[in-house]
C-alpha cells in the first residue's frame, strides 16, 4: 500500500456521508475517525499514539485535528468505543479546543475519561449508553453492540444515514469464555447485517495471526501456578486500564494469601474507579497501600505496576533503573502481562535486561502463557464477514501489514475486491447508494506533545535531537571586523558527544579562518547567514572525511 498524494476531494453532496480517519491507519494507536452528512460531524474514538525511539523527548502523539480545527461546533459528538488510551487518550486535547463537545460512551469507559479530563480542569457533557441502546446525534442514528475486548463495557457502533450504514467495531475479539461473561453479541451483528451494512471498519490488529485468539480464562492457571512457586515479591505490570488481568491478579493472590499494592498513579486511579463501578471485585482486605508494602515479608506481596511497554518513566522501567523507591533484585519475580505494541520491543527488552542484571526472575508472553491478545485473529474475522455480509469494508485499527491482511479475509469470504478499501490516515471515503470508494487525500501528519507544548515540535526538531542524541554537537566562534575583513579572535571550537578531544579541531582552524576572510575580502556585502554557513560547510567536510561523522554544527559570527 504506497503512500497516497494529496488529492482534494471533492465538495460533499448532499445525501452523501464522507468518513476520513485522522488515525489508526498504518499506526497501532492514535484511533480517530470523523464522519460527516449534511454538514455535520461525528467523530469515533480520540486517541493517543506512544513515541518510538527515534521520536526523542516527545511524550504523546495526537491525531491531527487540522481537518476539523474549523469546524467544532458542527460536531455533534465523539463516540468512544472504550477506555483505553489508545481510544480516549487525546479526548482533552481535543476538548480545549471546545469543551462542550458531548462524549458518547460506556459506563466504564465514560469514568476513565472524565477522571482524566479532571486533571485537565475540563467538566465533560457525556451520555452514558450501553448494548442495545439507539440514540440521535443529528442526521446520525447510532445503535450500539456489545464486544469483548481486554478491557469491560467496549462497544461497537452501528451508524445509520440518509447515505447508508457504517458498522465500526472498535477493538474486539470473540472470547467464548469471557471473564465478565460479556461476549461479542453475533446474535446482533447478524442482525445488523440482515438489515444491510454498507461499510464495515473492522479491526485489524490480529489479522495476520491465524487461527483464534487464546481466551483470557487460560490466564488464571498459569498465575495460580507462578504465584505457587515464587518464594519472595512478585511484580506484575500490565497496562494500567487493563481491569481482566488486575482482577486475575488479585484472585491469584487471594489463594496465596498475599496482599496487593497497586503502583503507579493511572493504575491506581483506573483501579479505583473500576472497583467503585463494580467491574473488579477486590476480596476484602487485599489491598495495602504501597507505602507500607515494607511491613509485609517478601512471601506475601504482590506489586501490580505500570510499565509493561518499557516507558521510560514508568513504575517498572525506574524500578529496572533502580531508582524507584522499590527496589527489586534476587529472588524477585517479575510478570510482564501484556502484549509488545509494535515499535516498543527495544525498550520493553532493555527494562527485562535491567531486571535481569539484578537477579529478578523475569517473566513473559514468550515465556509462559501470562498475556493473550484483546483483538480478533484471523479466524474471528472470517466469521464476522461471513455473518455481516458487508457491501463494502475498510479495515482499520493496525499497521500496513494487518490492513492488507484483514482486506485479504475479506475478499477470501466472497467480497468483490474492488470493494475492500485499503486507506491511510488523511484518506477520505464518500459513502453513498450502497457504494463506497475512495474520493481525496487530505493532510494528516502528527501532532507531538512534549511537556507542555503540543503541536510545537516538528519532524526537524525531532532529526535535530537524533543528530544530537547520536553524532554529537560542534560549536564554532568566530570574531570577525567586517570593516578590515580580518579574524579578531576564533574560530573557538568546542565539541561534545563527538568522543574526539579539542585538539584534534587544530588544523581545521586554519582553514575556517581562511576561508572567511577571503569571503569577507571579496564581498563585504556577505549577510552574517552566509558567512555562518561557510564556516558550517568547511568543517562539515572536514569532520565528515575526518572523523566520520556528522554532528551539529552551529556557528557563531560576531562582528566587530
Amino acid at each position: 500500500m504506497a503512500p497516497q498524494r494529496l488529492i482534494t476531494p471533492p465538495k460533499l453532496k448532499p445525501g452523501t456521508m464522507r468518513i476520513v480517519p485522522l488515525g489508526g491507519l498504518g499506526e497501532v494507536g492514535r484511533n480517530m475517525a470523523v464522519f460527516e452528512i449534511d454538514g455535520k460531524l461525528l467523530i469515533v474514538d480520540c486517541g493517543v499514539l506512544f513515541p518510538e525511539e527515534e521520536q526523542p523527548g516527545v511524550d504523546l502523539i495526537l491525531p491531527d485535528f487540522s481537518y476539523i480545527e474549523d469546524r467544532l461546533d458542527d460536531v455533534v459528538g465523539v463516540v468512544l468505543t472504550h477506555g483505553h488510551e489508545d481510544h480516549i487518550g487525546a479526548v482533552p486535547y481535543l476538548l480545549r479546543r471546545k469543551p462542550d463537545i458531548p462524549l458518547i460512551g460506556s459506563t466504564l469507559t465514560l469514568a476513565f475519561i472524565e477522571a482524566k479530563l479532571a486533571e485537565h480542569r475540563i467538566k465533560p457533557y457525556t451520555l452514558e449508553v450501553t448494548e442495545g441502546d439507539v440514540e440521535e446525534f443529528g442526521p446520525f442514528e447510532c445503535e450500539f453492540v456489545a464486544v469483548n475486548h481486554s478491557i469491560p463495557d467496549a462497544l461497537a457502533v452501528f451508524i445509520r444515514t440518509e447515505a447508508g450504514s457504517v458498522l465500526h467495531t472498535g477493538d474486539f475479539k470473540m472470547d467464548q469464555l469471557p471473564l465478565d461473561g460479556r461476549i461479542t453479541d453475533l446474535r446482533h451483528f447478524a442482525k445488523l447485517g440482515e438489515e444491510g451494512v454498507d461499510l464495515f471498519l473492522t479491526d485489524s490488529t490480529n489479522a495476520d495471526v491465524p487461527g483464534f485468539t487464546t481466551p483470557e480464562k487460560e490466564i488464571g492457571p498459569t498465575l495460580d501456578q507462578l504465584f505457587g512457586t515464587s518464594s519472595r515479591r512478585i511484580i506484575v505490570a500490565s497496562f494500567s486500564s487493563h481491569v481482566h488481568r488486575v482482577q486475575q491478579v488479585l484472585d491469584a493472590a487471594h489463594a496465596h494469601n498475599r496482599k496487593v499494592a497497586f503502583v503507579g498513579r493511572s493504575m491506581v486511579r483506573n483501579m479505583g474507579i473500576a472497583s467503585k463501578l463494580g467491574y473488579l471485585d477486590v476480596p476484602e482486605g487485599i489491598l495495602v497501600d504501597m507505602k507500607k508494602v515494607d511491613n509485609y515479608p517478601d512471601s506475601e506481596v504482590v506489586l501490580m505496576s505500570t510499565g509493561s511497554q518499557g516507558e521510560p518513566m514508568a513504575a517498572l522501567s525506574r524500578m529496572a533503573n533502580g531508582d524507584h523507591q522499590i527496589q527489586v533484585g534476587a529472588g524477585d519475580t517479575v510478570i510482564l502481562a501484556s502484549s509488545l505494541i509494535p515499535g516498543n520491543e527495544n525498550a520493553v527488552f532493555r527494562v527485562i535486561n535491567g531486571l535481569l542484571k539484578l537477579g529478578t526472575d523475569v517473566i513473559h508472553k514468550g515465556t509462559a502463557k501470562v498475556h493473550v491478545s484483546g483483538h480478533a485473529s484471523a479466524g474471528e474475522l472470517l466469521y464476522c464477514y461471513n455473518i455481516v455480509r458487508p457491501k463494502n469494508v475498510m479495515p482499520v485499527h493496525g499497521e500496513t501489514r494487518h490492513l492488507i491482511a484483514n482486506g485479504k479475509l475479506a475478499v477470501e469470504t466472497g467480497l468483490d475486491p474492488e470493494r475492500v478499501l485499503q486507506c491511510e490516515d488523511g484518506s477520505v471515503v464518500d459513502l453513498r447508494d450502497g457504494v463506497a470508494r475512495v474520493t481525496g487525500q487530505i493532510e494528516c501528519g502528527y501532532v507531538y506533545v512534549d511537556g507542555s507544548s503540543v503541536g510545537e515540535i516538528t519532524d526537524a526538531d525531532l532529526k535535530d535531537r537524533r543528530t544530537l542524541g547520536e553524532e554529537g554537537f560542534i560549536s564554532v566562534v568566530t570574531v570577525v571586523n567586517r570593516q578590515t575583513g580580518q579574524i579578531v579572535s576564533g574560530p573557538d571550537i568546542h565539541a561534545r558527544g563527538v568522543a574526539e578531544e579539542d585538539k584534534v579541531f587544530k588544523e581545521i582552524k586554519a582553514k575556517i579562518a581562511r576561508a572567511l576572510t577571503e569571503a569577507i575580502q571579496e564581498n563585504r556585502e556577505h549577510t552574517t547567514h552566509q558567512l555562518q554557513q561557510i564556516v558550517r560547510r568547511t568543517i562539515g567536510s572536514w569532520v565528515s572525511r575526518k572523523l566520520r561523522r556528522k554532528p551539529m554544527i552551529v556557528p557563531v559570527i560576531v562582528e566587530t
